[in-house]
């Protein structure tokens, strides 16, 4: 738990930051300064305009961080820092599998291959998501 505490504390950052680069770019635009000259209020602009252009980059940045927490965590695991026994990660199993990777190779290649899929899977669904949630592509 306090591995997930440390990562979430240092992690929201840099979304932050591109959260806020986006709304400060869609703030300028006509439809937005058009809503606000016809006297919507911040609410509205925020609920109607903001929030959902901001929502993609938002899901689209998930996609590609989860990955680096991922490696993050295997990789404290794997020197010992991460999660502590009798729980396990894929880590932990890949520390444990280096042990016997004379005699016993399928330890560490496993959790290794989980490892490298995990991270495929969720750099290509955000890739995906990235297209389809792109504004500038709607057509």
């Amino acid at each position: 738990i306090p591995l997930i505490i440390g990562m979430t504390l240092t992690g929201w950052v840099g979304m932050a930051r591109i959260v806020r680069g986006q709304v400060l770019s869609i703030k300028e635009q006509e439809y937005v300064l058009a809503a606000k000259t016809l006297g919507a209020g911040s609410t509205r602009i925020i609920m109607k305009h903001l929030l959902p252009n901001v929502i993609g980059v938002m899901i689209v940045d998930v996609t590609f961080a989860v990955p680096s927490y991922i490696f993050a965590e295997a990789f404290l695991s794997y020197i010992g820092l991460g999660v502590k026994p009798p729980s396990t990660s894929l880590g932990a199993l890949c520390s444990s599998g280096q042990s016997n990777l004379m005699f016993y190779p399928y330890q560490l290649f496993w959790p290794s291959l989980i490892i490298c899929l995990i991270m495929l899977t969720f750099n290509l669904l955000g890739d995906g998501l990235s297209e389809a949630l792109d504004p500038k592509q709607r057509q």
